[in-house]
């Protein structure tokens, strides 16, 4: 057997000793009638609603995910900006180590591993604590980062990511992903720009190269093709206030559908 396929093979068993009522939803279920069921069982049991801001590196992310959070309380919504890998004290001790130094300090395994547990305190101390409360929570990165990153752009088995999805995540999805795209050669100038100038140095994902980051995209894009209904895919290569009255547009007509049935909580 494989070692991705082994791998998947053990995340599932564990997987499998869990409730079978929390293993309904996986990031690669795509957009069948499973999904429909599932999010409608969801809303009964949390009344926010989860969106995610994704992307390569370089795309602005963190940029848009904070003007919109702040365009949302404007609006008298209440929200809850996060960001991944990251959000909690744990999460930002994990990020330090994943975001720092070489590439071929860890593993592509242990550093999925590694976002996954992030993820699992994120999940519990912020995110659905915030849906519990009707909130808006606006992420900076969440799942699909990770079939990206260390999927496409690690080449680690998607069943082996789909598994550990699974066992952390459950049920709790994105209801609206705004992938950020843009071609990776200009998307690794600006992020080896930032890092330099905050750092004195790029940071490890974009030490990886232009070949990694076209593999990240290539990840970003079949999902968005397999999901067309939840990601929205926005041209990044425009000005910050051009991007962003499209990410609001788009955000607006999400809102307008489905605020009233989610029962989101106004401030």
């Amino acid at each position: 057997m494989r070692p991705g396929r082994a791998q998947a093979s053990l995340l599932n068993g564990l997987v499998r000793e869990l409730p079978c009522g929390l293993l309904d939803r996986c990031i690669l279920d795509g957009d069948g009638g499973k999904l429909a069921k599932d999010r409608l069982r969801d809303r009964v049991k949390q009344r926010g609603v989860l969106i995610t801001l994704e992307g390569i590196d370089g795309t602005g992310k963190t940029t848009q995910a904070r003007r919109l959070a702040t365009y949302l309380r404007q609006r008298g919504y209440a929200v809850a900006l996060t960001r991944e890998p990251g959000g909690t004290p744990l999460g930002e001790r994990i990020r330090a180590v994943l975001l720092a130094g070489r590439p071929a300090q860890v593993s592509p395994l242990a550093e999925l591993l590694l976002m996954y547990a992030a993820r699992a305190e994120h999940l519990e101390q912020v995110i659905q604590p915030a849906l519990a409360r009707g909130e808006i929570v606006v992420s900076d990165r969440f799942n699909d980062a990770s079939l990206a990153y260390q999927g496409y752009g690690r080449r680690l088995s998607p069943g082996v990511v789909s598994a550990l999805d699974r066992l952390v995540c459950r049920s709790t999805q994105p209801d609206l992903t705004i992938l950020l795209d843009l071609d990776p050669h200009t998307s690794l100038r600006r992020a080896e720009s930032r890092g330099k100038r905050r750092h004195g140095h790029g940071g490890r994902f974009e030490a990886e190269g232009l070949q990694f980051q076209r593999r990240v995209r290539s990840g970003y894009l079949a999902i968005a093709r397999r999901n067309p209904r939840r990601v929205r895919v926005v041209k990044a290569g425009r000005t910050v206030a051009e991007v962003q009255a499209e990410i609001r547009r788009i955000v607006d007509e999400f809102l307008a559908g489905v605020g009233q049935r989610a029962g989101i909580r106004r401030r």
